[in-house]
């Protein structure tokens, strides 16, 4: 299961976990506060 977790690099939320939810775990944050960083 994912889960959402801060960047240590730009401080917003990402994902941590499977890989296999990540869209139900983004849906609920806003886009300006999505990690864009690479993985």
């Amino acid at each position: 299961m994912c889960f959402p977790v801060k960047c240590s690099k730009c401080n917003k939320t990402t994902w941590s976990g499977c890989g296999r939810h990540i869209e139900s775990v983004m849906a609920n944050v806003p886009k300006e506060d999505q990690c864009t960083c690479p993985r």
